[in-house]
C-alpha cells in the first residue's frame, strides 16, 4: 500500500524535466533536478520537496491516517520549506549555529525519551536507512529554525504584571500554583439530613479511629475496614491532587498539615473526614541556591570561526588561572557582552529562569572562585566564575516567572503564525510550475 502511495505521490509532483545525453548511440535519456522554487538567494530543489513528501507519507502510513491527496499535500510542503529557507537564511544573517556538542546533547535526550540508549536509537536510525550525518543536519535544521523563531517571536510579546496578577488571582492560576498532596481518606458516611443520633455515632466512630491511629495503627488498614468512600479497598489512597482541586471544606484541614499527620475529622456534605497527607510538593517555600557570577563572552564571526573561537577564549581562561591577568581586566578587554564587561564581566546573581540552561549547569556545579572550562550556548563561547553563593527564598518569584511563561506560551502560538506570514510575504518567492 505504502510502495502504491509513493508511486502515485511521485507522478503528481513538480516533473523533473528530461535531457537526453550526448551519446545519441546509447539512446538513453538522463533525468536531472530542477527548481522547485526561488526564496531570495537560495533554492528548493525538486528532488528535496520529493524526498520530503515521501517522508511525510510514510509517517502518515505508520500512524494508520489517512493520507490525503498528493495536491494538497504537495503545495503545503513545499511552503513549510520556503519558509524554512527563509527562516535559516536569518539565523546565517545572525550568526546563529548550533555546535557538535549541542547535536549530540539533542540525540541523546531524544534517545532517553524512547527509553533507548544513544548506541541503540543510532542503529535504529541508520536500519531505516537514514544516515548519521543525514540525522544530525536535520536536527541542526531544527534548533536553528526553532532558536530564530524563539528570538524573533518573543521579543513580539509583552506581558503585562496586571496579566500576570490576574492570572495567579483567577482560578486556574490559584489551581496551578497550588502544591500537590498526596492523601489518604477514610470517609464516616453522614447525611445532611442526619438525625442527632446518627452524628454522635458518627463522631464516635471517628473519635475511635482517631485514638487508634494515634496509637500507631496503619491508616489504609483502618481505611479498608471503616471508610465508606471508593477508595477504601484501595487504603484510602486518593493519590496526587491539587489542594485547590479539592472540596473547599476540606482545604484549610489539609493546607495545615506536614507529611505523616492526620486532620482531625472534618464535616462535608458526604460525612466526616480523617484525611492523612503522606507527600507534599511545590506551592510551598523554596529556598533556591543563588551564585554570584561573572563571564566572558566571544561569539563565532565571519572572520573567527568557533574552533578558533574556542581557542581563543581557552587562551583566556589559562591567563586568569595563572595569575597573569585578572578576570575583571580580561572580560573588560576581551568580553563581547557589551553589558557585563565594563563591570569586568558580572551579571549579578542567579535568578531562576535568568541565563539559559547550558549556562546554569556550567554556573551549579563549578567550584566557587574557580574559571570554568569554556562552555557553548546559543550566543557563543563562555569562560565563567562563580564569586559568592547563597540560599534565598523565591517562591513568589518563582510563582510569577512561571506564570509569566504559561502566558507567554499562550500568546506565541499565535503571533508566531502572524510573524511566518509576515517574513513569508516579505521574501521574494517564485514557485517554479
Amino acid at each position: 500500500m505504502f510502495a502504491t502511495l509513493i508511486k502515485h505521490a511521485r507522478n503528481l509532483l513538480p516533473v523533473l524535466p528530461l535531457a537526453l545525453c550526448a551519446s545519441a548511440a546509447l539512446g538513453q535519456v538522463q533525468l536531472l533536478d530542477s527548481i522547485a522554487a526561488i526564496v531570495d538567494n537560495d533554492v528548493v530543489m525538486t528532488s528535496e520537496l520529493n524526498d520530503r513528501v515521501k517522508a511525510i507519507y510514510q509517517r502518515i502510513e505508520e500512524s494508520g491516517t489517512e493520507p490525503p491527496p498528493t495536491e494538497v499535500l504537495v503545495p503545503q510542503v513545499l511552503d513549510r520549506l520556503i519558509l524554512e529557507r527563509i527562516q535559516l537564511e536569518m539565523a546565517r544573517r545572525a550568526s546563529v549555529r548550533i555546535s557538535d556538542e549541542e547535536l549530540n546533547s539533542a540525540i541523546t535526550s531524544i534517545a532517553a525519551g524512547q527509553n533507548m540508549t544513544t548506541e541503540q536509537f543510532l542503529s535504529d536510525i541508520e536500519k531505516e536507512g537514514l544516515s548519521i550525518a543525514d540525522l544530525k543536519e536535520q536536527l541542526r535544521t531544527e534548533m536553528l529554525v526553532t532558536r530564530v523563531q524563539q528570538a524573533q517571536v518573543n521579543r513580539r510579546i509583552f506581558i503585562s504584571e496586571q496579566e500576570i496578577e490576574n492570572f495567579l488571582a483567577s482560578e486556574e492560576g490559584r489551581t496551578w500554583t497550588s502544591p500537590d498532596v498526596n492523601l489518604g481518606n477514610i470517609l464516616i458516611p453522614l447525611s445532611s439530613a442526619a438525625s442527632r443520633e446518627e452524628v454522635e455515632a458518627a463522631n464516635e466512630k471517628a473519635a475511635m479511629l482517631i485514638e487508634r491511629l494515634a496509637q500507631g495503627e496503619d491508616f489504609r488498614s483502618l481505611a479498608i475496614a471503616h471508610s465508606g468512600d471508593q477508595s477504601a479497598l484501595q487504603g484510602g489512597d486518593l493519590g496526587w491532587r491539587k489542594i485547590a482541586q479539592l472540596p473547599e471544606v476540606l482545604i484549610p484541614a489539609v493546607s495545615e498539615l506536614e507529611p505523616g499527620q492526620v486532620t482531625q475529622p472534618v464535616r462535608s456534605n458526604a460525612g466526616l473526614h480523617i484525611l492523612k497527607l503522606y507527600d507534599k510538593r511545590g506551592g510551598d517555600l523554596q529556598m533556591i541556591q543563588q551564585s554570584k557570577v561573572r563571564h566572558i563572552l566571544l561569539k563565532p564571526n565571519e572572520i573567527r570561526n568557533d574552533e578558533d573561537t574556542y581557542t581563543e577564549i581557552a587562551a583566556i581562561a589559562d591567563s586568569i588561572r595563572s595569575g597573569k591577568e585578572t578576570f575583571a581586566d580580561m572580560a573588560k578587554a576581551h568580553s563581547e557582552d557589551l553589558g557585563s564587561a565594563l563591570n569586568g564581566g558580572d551579571v549579578g546573581w542567579s535568578l531562576p529562569g535568568k541565563f539559559v540552561p547550558e549556562f546554569d549547569q556550567v554556573l551549579n556545579n563549578v567550584a566557587l572562585n574557580t574559571v570554568s572550562e569554556p562552555f557553548r550556548t546559543t550566543f557563543g563561547w563562555h569562560i565563567l566564575e562563580v564569586t559568592e553563593r547563597r540560599d534565598q527564598d523565591f517562591s513568589e518569584e518563582i510563582k510569577r516567572s512561571q506564570a509569566e511563561n504559561i502566558l507567554r506560551q499562550r500568546k506565541f502560538d499565535s503571533e508566531l503564525q502572524i510573524w511566518l506570514q509576515e517574513i513569508r510575504d516579505e521574501a521574494f518567492v517564485d514557485i517554479k510550475s
